[in-house]
Order: structure tokens, then sequence, then C-alpha cells
């Protein structure tokens, strides 16, 4: 795991190209870090209407709480996957000239989403912590959840955007997968809400929250913050798991590109 050691042995590089990072982001901006309440507020607003109004999903106990704990994370995790994905090809120039480790890049652009989520995520525990009060007790347990969620996100970041230097074709299709994915995934929904139709059908079930890897990571996120309760042994166990294999699986595929990213940018 050297390769994210390299985080800390040229910390100051990475500090920099972070704070590069964020002021592009917020460059221009009269609301600057308020952008990251704005943007999950108004979908979340749209997904209320929709979901809540149209549809009915305000049969769930607090269903803003519920659905902002599933935006909170997505939004941390498809951003990061898609700026990532052009992270090396937006800053070849750089990479050519200058010898560094290229995996500061995207990984500092994880740390950019990570602003964002921190600040949904502090949002998010006050809020419970005042609307339901039973989750007083547990909302703390969603910060080392959420720490494994950023391991989580940063491998399969770094993966994307490796492969997206050889193959140019993963950031269209990172784009493309991340809609339906994202409808897939329990943050709109609850399983106790599916149809029979789909419920007699036991395999569809568990694909559902097992295969997408991003289910039980949302789950254990959600529970303190939502149902009061810690996450259930089998999603911690889940999203550990997953967060250190996607590091790891990170840190393979980048090292078998990174002597190939000069020369194919």
């Amino acid at each position: 795991m050297t390769i994210y050691a390299d985080l800390y042995r040229y910390r100051e590089l990475f500090a920099n190209l972070f704070r590069r990072d964020l002021r592009m982001k917020y460059k221009g901006s009269a609301l600057g870090l308020a952008w990251s309440l704005a943007n999950p507020a108004l979908l979340m607003g749209v997904y209320l209407f929709v979901f809540s109004v149209l549809w009915g999903g305000g049969d769930i106990p607090h269903y803003p709480l519920y659905l902002l704990a599933g935006l909170a994370l997505w939004i941390f995790f498809s951003t990061s996957l898609q700026t990532a994905a052009r992270s090396m090809l937006d800053n070849a120039e750089l990479i050519k000239k200058i010898r560094f480790p290229r995996q500061l890049v995207p990984l500092s652009l994880v740390a950019t989403q990570l602003v964002t989520f921190a600040v949904m995520l502090g949002v998010l525990i006050v809020a419970d912590a005042v609307v339901i009060p039973e989750t007083r007790g547990t909302v703390w347990i969603s910060i080392p959840v959420a720490l494994l969620v950023v391991c989580f996100t940063a491998g399969f970041a770094l993966v994307v955007a490796s492969l997206n230097v050889l193959f140019r074709d993963v950031e269209h299709l990172l784009t493309a997968a991340l809609l339906p994915w994202f409808f897939l995934t329990p943050i709109l929904w609850r399983t106790e809400q599916l149809p029979d139709s789909i419920t007699r059908h036991g395999a569809l079930v568990d694909a559902l929250l097992w295969v997408n890897p991003v289910s039980p990571v949302v789950r254990a996120l959600r529970e303190p913050l939502w149902a009061g309760n810690a996450p259930t042994p089998g999603d911690l166990a889940y999203t550990a798991v997953a967060a250190v294999a996607a590091l790891a699986l990170g840190a393979f595929v980048f090292s078998r590109v990174d002597d190939r990213i000069a020369v194919e940018l």
C-alpha cells in the first residue's frame, strides 16, 4: 500500500493540489462552501416532491432525513468518481512536466469532494439528533463508518482514473452507469417497500442488496443516523471489507498503469 503512503510522504504537495482544486471548485462563486449544501438540498426537494408527494415514499418516517442520509453518501461517491475519471487528462501538462506520485491527482479531487461530504454529514448529525431523539446515542457511529466510505470511494476513484488514461470510454461508461446505479441503490426506497413481484425472487433481492456494493454501505451509514441503531454486523463487515478491497484494487490497477500514464497522455 505504498501508493497510499505517498499521501503522507508528499503531504505538502498533496495539500497544494487539494487547495488548488478547492479554489477552482468555488472560483468566482459568491456562496462558496454554501454550495456544498445547496446542491443536495435542491436534489432532496425534487426527490421529496416526486417520491413523497407523487409516489408515496412519505410512508417512511422522517423521509427527508432518510433521503438526505443516502444522498450525502451518493453525491460524494458519484461526484468523486466522475471528477477522478478525468483528473489525469485534465492535469496532463503537469504530469508530463514533473515527476511526482500521480495518484495524488485523483485522490486530491476525492479530498475536495470530502469537504462537501463532511459538511453534509455534520448537518445530518445535528438534524437527526434534534428531530429523531432515538438517534442521539448512535449518530456518532456514523463518523467511523463515514471514514470507511471515504476509503471505499478513494479506491474506486483511483481505479477509474487509472483506466481512463488507457481507455477514454471509461468516463462515458461511468456517466451512463451512475444513473441506473443510483436508482438500484436503496436511497429513495426501502427493502420493505419492494413489491411482491420483486420480493418473491430472492436472487433479485439479494442482487439489489449485496451484489450492488453501495447498498450495504448506504445502510451502514444510515442506520445510526436515521434509525437509531448500530449498523448490522453484516452491513458493517461488508463495508469494511469493501473499503479494503477497493483500496487494494485501486493500488493494483494504478501500479499496472503508472509507468504508462505520461506516455498515454
